[in-house]
């Protein structure tokens, strides 16, 4: 009964290529592969796989794959500090005498430096080299006199009007130089020697005398907001504006180029009067067009001291102060009181009596 199927009555298994056992078993084999493909998680952590012997790009000789998963550190390197060698004048055994005259020297060092800075403590302002007026290193032992610098000593609001001002001044400068030419030419043509001497005499005086009397009093008023120089300026200004509408007159042996001398020049006639004529009329235009700008200043500089609050009585106080702190002042009045005081208290002499 053996080589009978179990179940007589089930299909024939005679023509049933699966039935095979050799079919079966592969496919035994394909399902089991099938169920370890559904089971397969590609995100799941994977047991390392050795590093192939293979060199190549991915491994290239020296590579450690292991030592590659792990963060570069560099290693910190401390240098030690330099030793610090010691010189042979060091090492050297200084002796007591030695230690005294470093000491002194020191000391004296740090007087020095106490004594500096107590003068400059106590100076009214930052001592400045004088560069006004520009003369040339070793000029016939000539030096500056002023320090003058409009862009570092006025304020920024009156810096136009000053500098406005001091080409008011060169012009009068280049006019009185202009005016003995003109005199020399006078004296070629007419023979007037007053008039050229007058007009040297006027270029020494006026030229200094202006800069010192009216341009320097404004200088130093917009500098020092100082209603005691604006008054000065304003004084002496005004006679600046008088003199120089005089020499645009030119009146006869007045010294100056003005229209009259002109006029003159023209009626002598000829060629050097023609040409002496035309020289003393620009030199009268200049004349004119300076009393104009003298005139124009003297109004503007007027509004801006109106307009800043000053006043009479501020000028008497600055004067009376800047009175006050001159040390020949001082002492003047120091000596006529020690005087006062002295005859006070000096005993009156009794006459002598006199005994038959």
């Amino acid at each position: 009964m053996s080589q009978f199927d179990d179940n007589p009555f089930g299909p024939p298994t005679v023509d049933n290529p699966f039935a095979d056992p050799s079919v079966q078993q592969v496919t035994q084999q394909s399902s089991s592969v099938q169920r370890g493909l559904e089971e397969f998680n590609p995100f799941a952590d994977q047991p390392s796989v050795p590093s192939s012997n293979v060199r190549g790009a991915a491994n290239p000789p020296g590579y450690n794959a292991a030592a590659s998963n792990q963060p570069a550190v560099m290693p910190t390197t401390e240098e030690p500090p330099p030793a610090y060698n010691k010189s042979p004048q060091q090492t050297s055994n200084m002796t007591p005498a030695d230690f005294q005259r470093r000491q002194e020297e020191l000391e004296r060092k740090a007087a020095e430096l106490q004594r500096r800075e107590e003068e400059l403590r106590n100076a009214p302002y930052n001592v400045r080299r004088n560069n006004w007026p520009p003369l040339p290193e070793n000029c016939c032992g000539l030096e500056p006199c002023f320090y003058q610098d409009i862009n570092v000593e006025i304020p920024v609001d009156f810096q136009t009007v000053v500098r406005q001002l001091y080409y008011v001044w060169i012009l009068h400068t280049l006019l009185l130089f202009a005016n003995v030419i003109g005199a020399l030419a006078v004296l070629l043509t007419q023979g007037n020697f007053s008039m050229f001497g007058l007009s040297i005499l006027y270029t020494i005086l006026l030229t200094p005398f202006s800069f010192l009397c009216w341009y320097r009093p404004g200088y130093k008023a917009f500098r020092n907001d100082s209603s005691f120089n604006f008054m000065v300026f304003f004084f002496i200004f005004f006679f600046q504006f008088i003199i120089t509408t005089m020499q645009s007159i030119g009146f006869t042996d007045g010294g100056s180029c003005g229209i009259f001398v002109a006029i003159g020049s023209f009626r002598q006639g000829g060629a050097g009067g023609i040409i002496t004529g035309l020289i003393t009329i620009i030199i009268a235009l200049g004349f004119i067009a300076a009393a104009t700008l003298d005139i124009l200043m003297l109004s503007k500089i007027h509004r801006i001291y109106r307009s800043s609050g000053a006043s009479m009585a501020k000028a008497q106080a600055e004067f009376t102060s800047e009175f006050m702190k001159n040390e020949h002042v001082r002492g003047a009045a120091a000596s006529a009181a020690t005087a006062a005081m002295q005859s006070q208290f000096q005993p009156a002499t009794s006459p002598t009596s006199r005994f038959p």
